[in-house]
């Protein structure tokens, strides 16, 4: 099991720039697959971007290019640096972790949730 805090949400203009943090506890962060989703009022949960213990990455297609992954092993975070927002990424942000990158990706039975974080794009 892993703690997940996420932090960096809020509100910005259509253009901007904001960049999401998620600090993990536990001794195995490196082992685990790591990654972002989002859910926006009335709409499914969708994986936006993720991260494998070896550093592989997807995206969503409609973050390529405009939203970047990364972790830092070292001090247990995962990152979302998300620029060129548009306001239709107007959504509550999930981190997640699980040992096993397939059901983080597909999004099933994903074992660790982040508490949310809230970010809102103006037009």
């Amino acid at each position: 099991q892993v703690q997940l805090v996420e932090s960096g949400g809020g509100l910005v203009q259509a253009g901007g720039s904001l960049r999401l943090s998620c600090a993990a506890s536990g001794r195995t962060f490196s082992t685990y697959a790591m990654g972002w989703f989002r859910q926006a009022p009335g709409k499914e949960r969708l994986l936006v971007a993720a991260i494998s213990s070896g550093g592989s990455t997807s995206y969503a297609d409609s973050v390529k290019g405009r939203f970047t992954i990364s972790r830092d092993n070292a001090k247990k975070t995962v990152y979302l640096q998300m620029n060129s927002l548009k306001p239709e990424d107007t959504a509550v942000y999930y981190c997640a972790a699980d040992f096993n990158y397939r059901i983080l990706v597909a999004d099933k039975g994903i074992r660790n949730w982040g508490q949310g974080t809230q970010v809102t794009v103006s037009s």
